[in-house]
């Protein structure tokens, strides 16, 4: 039979690989037990809980808690609240985040706050319903029977952006979390968020029980490992002289945030214009030194033979061109995408235009 501490580390690995957002602010939560409490509840730093609770939950029940404690912490309720009462308040944020969770397929232990009449409402709303419903001492009762939510007003909301902008960068937004965060709707992803994106996809994190994660094998089980896949890709950049010092000053601008984005890459770089003026191959940790020799015709046929004769078998390439040259007869095996300043046709692969 599993122990606690076992089945909250469980909960936390499995809540990382599959909601990674919600993952991520959960996987910084210390756990505490105590009993005088019902159920559980989280300072922001902490996740505090009674073991008889958790021990009739099973790991997707205590993966829902995890993941309560965290949004809570992540929408700063306890912040919100201002002359509100406690109870009340604390309940009415319960449905709201409660009602995302399940929005998001997780799986909500025995007496949840959970209404689906709630659905897609904010905490705020919510309130003023309960507030207004006749008996409101059977609701502040139902909320100290259930989980207990108190919050730290010192969250760190620098973390907490980043993470919201990885998830937004990395198409991995919970369902409906956009209603808590406005500026989700406003802003749009620019063109470096959707190169982002598709460099991502051919080098997801991927979790294997083989070699098992060392740090709980003494604890008689096994937890994935994190192993992050090999991002193995080539960038070629385009000296020709139809392209100015500015756009290729982007180019390489680019090329250098890829490197800084990944932690674990063998990224060829080739330079050409009618031939490869340069190749490198860097690796993790590898300066930022590299030649722009160029300014001729374009032809790109030369980097597309050269990857095929001299390269082992690339998930991807990334070509920076104006896309004005001669283009390869056949599509390769690869994937490509071709980055543009500008609306231009190409034979195969996808584009993405550069927006100023």
């Amino acid at each position: 039979m599993k122990t606690i501490e076992e089945k909250l580390n469980k909960a936390k690995t499995k809540l990382m690989l599959e909601h990674p957002y919600f993952g991520s602010i959960a996987s910084a939560l210390q756990f505490q037990q105590n009993d005088d409490i019902e159920a559980f509840e989280s300072d922001g730093a902490k996740f505090i809980y009674n073991d008889t609770f958790l021990e009739a939950c099973d790991i997707e029940e205590i993966e829902f808690a995890l993941a309560n404690a965290a949004m809570h912490y992540a929408l700063a309720h306890q912040s919100r609240g201002g002359k509100r009462q406690d109870r009340l308040w604390q309940l009415a944020t319960d449905y709201a985040v409660n009602s995302m969770l399940v929005k998001n397929n997780l799986h909500p232990p025995d007496r949840i706050n959970y209404q689906s009449r709630f659905d897609g409402m904010y905490a705020e709303e919510i309130y003023a319903i309960l507030e207004s419903e006749i008996n409101e001492k059977e609701y502040i009762e139902e909320a100290r029977q259930s989980e207990k939510i108190i919050q730290d007003e010192t969250a760190d909301t620098e973390f907490l952006e980043q993470l919201l902008q990885k998830a937004i960068a990395q198409n991995e937004l919970p369902k409906d979390l956009d209603r808590f965060f406005p500026q989700i709707k406003a802003s749009k992803i620019d063109w470096r968020s959707a190169l982002y994106q598709y460099v991502h996809r051919h080098a997801k994190e991927d979790y294997r029980f083989f070699p098992p994660n060392k740090r709980y094998i003494h604890q008689g089980f096994a937890l994935p490992s994190l192993q992050s896949e090999l991002l193995k890709i080539v960038v070629a950049i385009d000296t020709s002289g139809s392209i100015d010092e500015t756009l290729l000053g982007q180019f390489f601008a680019e090329f250098e945030a890829i490197m800084q984005s990944f932690t674990n890459y063998e990224i060829d770089l080739i330079a050409c214009d009618s031939k490869i003026q340069y190749h490198q191959t860097f690796y993790p940790g590898d300066p930022l030194i590299y030649r722009t020799k160029g300014g001729g015709g374009t032809d790109f046929r030369p980097v597309f033979h050269f990857i095929d004769t001299q390269l082992d078998h690339p998930t991807l390439l990334l070509y920076f061109t104006d896309a004005q040259g001669t283009f390869p007869e056949f599509e390769p095996s690869f994937a490509t995408l071709w980055v543009l300043p500008k609306e231009e046709e190409v034979p195969f692969g996808e584009k993405l235009i550069i927006t100023s």
